[in-house]
């Protein structure tokens, strides 16, 4: 199907496709042996890129944050992150791909057996600086101190280096984390659902937008993102259920609603 040269314009200005992805997340992406990024982020920018024909360049971060930055900057063309109403004031965000959930991580020891336990007054809660669920808990929590780390894979680090008494992230990188540590423990619940959704620089207009949501729809519908999932060997999480009434959502979007 050609693209439309308006449409094609917007996504891709520099007649390349640019997708800012996030390693620091390995549920979507991570580096392989040759050190090359890999995950359900990578095979769906290739999968839009083919769609739109033209090539495309990875702009590889290793936090959520700068991923943000980059897409916000328009450095980047399309990313992959979480939904949160603060990142929305400059990315346009399709409906999430996949759902993930946020956990809390503790001593053996703690006296912290639930999540109603944490925020409380000296608690430190340990989260990756800019990530979905540092927004998600700054909002939330009124008495524990948010403490931040570099990125999401150092929150487990940090949280033993700094004897802090919570850490905070995507519940399968901390119970990777915890495995290769002594003396800690997952809560029971999850404190947060985490929305994973691709995005646009919000100044693309419209019609860039229109075109991204209706292209994950599709991705989700046809079986693409669970067999990109299953092919890299995720397991933990759950395909976003399709939205209803995907075509309403792109008229609206596009304008002609």
């Amino acid at each position: 199907m050609a693209i439309d040269s308006a449409l094609l314009a917007a996504l891709a200005p520099t007649g390349v496709l640019r997708a800012s992805i996030n390693t620091g997340n390995p549920i979507l992406a991570r580096p392989d042996a040759q050190g090359q990024a890999v995950g359900v982020s990578v095979d769906l920018a290739h999968a839009l890129a083919e769609r739109l024909g033209v090539a495309l360049k990875l702009l590889v971060v290793d936090a959520a944050g700068k991923s943000v930055d980059v897409v916000s900057q328009e450095q980047a063309d399309i990313g992959f992150f979480a939904i949160d109403p603060r990142r929305a004031a400059s990315i346009s965000f399709t409906e999430p791909y996949v759902l993930i959930e946020g956990y809390y991580l503790v001593r053996n020891d703690s006296p912290i057996r639930s999540n109603a336990d944490v925020d409380r007054a000296g608690n430190r809660v340990v989260v990756g600086k800019g990530s979905a669920y540092d927004l998600y808990l700054t909002r939330e929590l009124q008495h524990a101190e948010i403490v931040r780390a570099p990125t999401s894979p150092a929150v487990v680090q940090t949280f033993l280096e700094t004897h802090c008494e919570v850490a905070a992230g995507v519940k399968q990188q901390l119970e990777a984390d915890a495995a290769n540590v002594s003396g800690v423990r997952l809560l029971g619940e999850r404190f947060m659902v985490i929305r994973q959704a691709m995005g646009v620089p919000a100044s693309r207009g419209a019609q860039a937008a229109a075109y991204v949501v209706g292209f994950v729809e599709d991705m989700k519908a046809s079986g693409f993102v669970a067999q990109a999932l299953q092919r890299h060997g995720v397991t933990g999480v759950t395909v976003a259920p399709a939205i209803k009434n995907p075509g309403a959502i792109v008229s609206r979007l596009s304008g002609h609603a």
